[in-house]
């Protein structure tokens, strides 16, 4: 698709489409326009996004407002210890009496356009594995037979600071299903008192929220998405970005190729979502943290010395 082609009407519509989904999310999130940026960029990617901060900063609200904002079928997976792998993707269960009964796939909350997994390190590391083959396949096989998950599909998991009790750390594995490790900070004074003023002043805080774009636009969305531009150069600094973390001597492991994958086609998504046809090394900048804080380990030193992947990120752009 060339540029010019990008520049069509069609795009400018689904551009004011998600500038709308935007708006409509401020009637309920106050602030967190970076979270939320980084969170639509990760829909036009048709990835995944663990959002990771202490508890009460709005991140079931949030998953939950743009479901609303984007005419998704929704679903939440509150996870806990006890929590059962077919309890998130379905079972067979017998049906009929006599010599009618039947298996019948009784199908889970994971089949939904935008599944919740909320506080998903509370879940044991076998009902975590649960989730890896829908984030990754957008699929999930039971009893021997494979079920498509609906399109779009997207995994959003809200996730507590690891070292609170009853938390078991997320795999590496299924980190690396994540396209984006996304954190939330405690709001400015004014936007606390704005949330307050906001949420206070309404029954059961009662805020309605416009279904302005549909699942459709959304994968049409995603589809010229992968065709924006990126010159040569910017793309090798993503790469070149990605390897660098191979052989940083504050790593214990670097990140994959598929990070590679996930800074381009973020970078891609973050210019589209700005109103442009073409990539700037602002875009790559920008989403190189949430790309890759989540795929590389620090090693026992650095981590003893307070060093974050974010100091590394930061230390290698």
């Amino acid at each position: 698709m060339s540029d010019a082609e990008l520049d069509s009407d069609d795009v400018q519509q689904l551009q004011d489409g998600l500038q709308r989904v935007r708006e409509e999310i401020r009637k309920r999130i106050v602030g967190q326009q970076a979270v939320v940026e980084q969170l639509l960029t990760c829909l036009l990617c048709d990835g995944n996004a663990l959002l990771e901060s202490t508890p009460g900063l709005g991140k079931t609200l949030l998953v939950r407002t743009v479901a609303d904002a984007t005419d998704l079928d929704f679903s939440r997976i509150q996870n806990t210890p006890d929590l059962m792998p077919s309890d998130v993707t379905g079972t067979e269960i017998i049906r009929g009496d006599g010599d009618n009964r039947e298996f019948v796939f009784e199908r889970g909350p994971v089949f939904a356009n935008l599944v919740l997994a909320d506080e998903i390190n509370r879940a044991t590391p076998k009902t975590q594995a649960a989730l890896l083959e829908a984030m990754q396949e957008q699929q999930v096989t039971v009893g021997g037979e494979t079920y498509q998950l609906p399109k779009p599909f997207f995994v959003l998991a809200t996730q507590n600071p690891i070292d609170q009790e009853g938390t078991y750390q997320l795999p590496e594995a299924q980190s690396d299903r994540f396209l984006l490790k996304i954190l939330l900070d405690y709001p400015g004074e004014d936007e606390e008192t704005e949330i307050v003023d906001r949420y206070t002043r309404r029954l059961n805080g009662g805020i309605d929220v416009d279904r302005v774009l549909t699942g459709e636009r959304l994968r049409a969305a995603q589809g010229l998405v992968r065709e924006v531009p990126i010159a040569t150069d910017l793309r090798d600094r993503a790469i070149d970005l990605v390897r660098a973390t191979r052989d940083h001597e504050q790593l214990e492991y670097g990140a994959s190729p598929r990070a590679s994958m996930g800074l381009v086609l973020a970078a891609k998504a973050r210019a589209f979502l700005h109103g442009r046809t073409h990539v700037t090394a602002e875009d790559v900048e920008a989403m190189a943290p949430s790309v890759l804080r989540h795929r590389v380990i620090v090693d026992f030193r650095a981590e003893r010395e307070g060093v974050t992947p974010d100091d590394v990120v930061a230390d290698l752009l």
